[in-house]
């Protein structure tokens, strides 16, 4: 049985794939920051540890627990638990960016590179990513998580060359809106380190707020998480797995628009859109 951990797992992409994985035959090591989480994954049989990617200790603890269990191997890495910290860069808190980085980054970093030895050792192993669309194109209001997005894409990259031969692959799935609670978060986010009221753009905040809280226009191009699974299986299973997958409409088609529209008429258009 192959062996895989996927992280944040307390809802949205984590927890559906975890399922989904855990049903199609792999030994699932799931991870979520909270310990009130874990009996809802527990209930499925799903092997379930807490781990925080801001947290050091939790990641060694992690990494330790499954090579125990494992016997020291391990098949599969999902890197996905994450958050968005919205607001306008200028009114952004540089410790808020700082954390920003910690979650969405370091913290993938870290974890990652305690499994790489095992896989390297094994000579196979698949590591996942998953980004966004964020990640290739930039958006008002969500600098940060752009910011964290398009770093992780340079770094996950650039390790995809470099174990180029070694047996272990690396892919970026980069989904554009999923039903989550990811907005739900980033409405929590965006009133705790942002001063919405004396803001330059508080008029646009307010448009934000009413999208983020359910009160503004329902985005029709909504997928569920099953989309993701569908091409993380793809990633895990494919004997050359692609560097990136973009999941959505709108997705692929900012992919497409960025590729063939001069850069001047591409940034013009992303800054219409709100």
């Amino acid at each position: 049985m192959k062996s895989i951990i996927v992280t944040g797992c307390s809802s949205g992409i984590g927890a559906y794939c975890a399922e989904a994985l855990k049903r199609d035959g792999w030994r699932v090591f799931a991870t979520v920051r909270k310990p009130g989480d874990m009996a809802a994954l527990e209930a499925k049989g799903i092997e379930t540890l807490v781990m925080d990617y801001t947290d050091s200790a939790s990641i060694e603890a992690l990494v330790s627990t499954v090579f125990e269990r494992t016997g020291g191997r391990l098949d599969a890495l999902f890197n996905n638990g994450a958050y968005g910290q919205p607001g306008a860069v200028e009114d952004l808190p540089t410790e808020a960016l700082r954390i920003q980085f910690e979650t969405n980054l370091f913290g993938w970093h870290d974890l990652t590179r305690r499994v790489i030895p095992a896989m390297r050792e094994q000579g196979e192993g698949r590591i996942v990513q998953c980004s966004s669309i964020l990640g290739i194109i930039p958006y008002r209001w969500r600098g940060a998580y752009t910011a964290s997005k398009f770093a992780l894409e340079g770094l996950s990259l650039t390790m995809r060359m470099e174990l180029e031969g070694s047996g272990v692959q690396v892919s970026l799935i980069e989904p554009g809106p999923i039903e989550s609670r990811f907005t739900a978060n980033a409405l929590h986010h965006i009133r705790e380190a942002i001063d919405l009221e004396n803001s330059v753009h508080a008029q646009d905040y307010r448009r934000q707020l009413a999208r983020l809280d359910g009160t503004g226009p329902v985005n029709r191009h909504k997928l569920g998480p099953d989309a993701v699974y569908k091409v993380l299986t793809h990633a895990l299973t494919a004997r050359r797995a692609r560097p990136h997958y973009l999941v959505t409409k709108p997705a692929k088609q900012g992919a497409l628009l960025k590729r063939w529209l001069p850069a001047d008429l591409f940034y013009r258009l992303m800054r219409s859109l709100d």
